[in-house]
C-alpha cells in the first residue's frame, strides 16, 4: 500500500460527497489509504469552540455540522469503496488554507466543484479555486461525471519544457486506468507571432505548429518508454488551450494540466476549471 494517502475535502454537500466518492475509488486504484478532512467556516474573529460554555453557541452549530459532515463523508466512502483504510480529519483554520495545508505529503488532495446552495457554492468554488492553484500536492477538482467510462485521460501541455511531472502523473493514470492518453498542445494568435503579423494560414505559423508538435512527441516519447502499455496520441491545436481542453474533457475519465507555483490561476486553468465535463487534476510543476 501507498505510504502517501489521498485526501478529500467534504462540507456535507452532495457536490463533496461526490468529491469523496471519486476520491475512495482513487484509493483504491492507488492501493492507498484515504483521509477525509473538513474545515469548519467560522466567520472572522469567531475562535473554536473549547467546551467552556453550558450554553451552545454559533460556533458550536459550525463545528457540530463540519463533524456531521465527516461522519456522513466517511459512511459514504466506505459504501463505495469496502475494505477501504478510511480516516477523518477535523481542520483548524479558514477553509481554503486549512485544505490546502492538508495537502501537504498526500498524493492526491480531492475537492469538489462547489458547495450546497447559492451562498455555498460561491463560497466552495472559491475555496477549490484556490485549493486547485495553491496546494503542493496534485489536486482534483470533480465535477459532474459521466456514467460511462471512456477509457482515456487527456493531458494539456503548454509549457512543454516544465511538463515532466504533469505527463508523469497523467501517465500514471491511464495506466491504473488501462486508458489511452491523449496529448494537447494548444495555440493562439495572441503571442509573438500575431505580432509579428503572421496569419493561421501562412507556412510560417504552420511550420511553428509542426516544431511544437515534434517537441510534444519527443517529451511524450520519453514518458512512453515506462508506461508502454498507455496508448498515446498527441494533437497540436489553434485555438484557446482553456476552452480546447474543456471540449476534450467531455471525453475523458480525467483531464490533467500543470501549474507552476503556488499562485493564483492563470487563464487556461481558470477556464477549464470552470468548463470542465468531468473531473480536472492540477499537477504542481515541481
Amino acid at each position: 500500500m501507498s505510504v502517501k494517502p489521498i485526501v478529500a475535502a467534504t462540507d456535507g454537500s452532495e457536490e463533496s460527497l461526490r468529491a469523496v466518492s471519486w476520491a475512495a475509488r482513487e484509493a483504491v486504484l492507488h492501493d492507498a489509504p484515504l483521509r477525509i478532512v473538513s474545515a469548519a467556516a467560522l466567520l472572522p474573529r469567531m475562535s473554536p469552540s473549547r467546551g467552556s460554555s453550558s450554553y451552545e453557541t454559533v460556533t458550536d452549530t459550525i463545528e457540530e455540522n463540519r463533524d456531521r459532515a465527516l461522519a456522513k463523508a466517511a459512511e459514504h466512502a466506505a459504501a463505495t469503496a469496502p475494505g477501504l483504510l478510511i480516516d477523518t480529519d477535523r481542520l483548524e483554520g479558514q477553509p481554503a488554507e486549512a485544505v490546502t495545508d492538508s495537502g501537504s505529503g498526500a498524493l492526491m488532495l480531492v475537492v469538489g466543484s462547489r458547495g450546497g446552495g447559492a451562498f455555498g457554492a460561491l463560497l466552495l468554488g472559491s475555496v477549490s479555486r484556490y485549493v486547485a492553484t495553491h496546494a503542493s500536492c496534485p489536486v482534483a477538482v470533480i465535477r459532474d461525471e459521466s456514467e460511462s467510462t471512456q477509457r482515456q485521460v487527456a493531458v494539456g501541455i503548454g509549457d512543454v519544457d516544465g511538463c515532466g511531472p504533469t505527463l508523469t502523473f497523467a501517465f500514471e493514470e491511464a495506466a491504473l486506468r488501462h486508458a489511452s492518453l491523449i496529448a494537447v498542445h494548444a495555440w493562439t494568435m495572441d503571442s509573438d507571432i500575431s505580432r509579428a503579423g503572421i496569419s493561421f494560414s501562412t507556412p510560417a505559423a504552420q511550420a511553428i505548429a509542426d516544431e511544437a508538435g515534434q517537441v510534444l512527441r519527443a517529451a511524450l516519447e520519453t514518458c512512453s518508454g515506462k508506461y508502454p502499455q498507455v496508448h498515446v496520441i498527441h494533437d497540436v491545436v489553434r485555438g484557446h488551450p482553456g476552452r480546447a481542453l474543456a471540449g476534450l474533457s467531455a471525453r475523458a475519465d480525467v483531464t490533467v494540466i500543470g501549474r507552476h507555483g503556488r499562485q493564483g490561476p492563470g487563464a487556461v486553468t481558470h477556464a477549464l476549471l470552470n468548463h470542465a465535463h468531468g473531473p480536472v487534476v492540477t499537477v504542481p510543476s515541481a
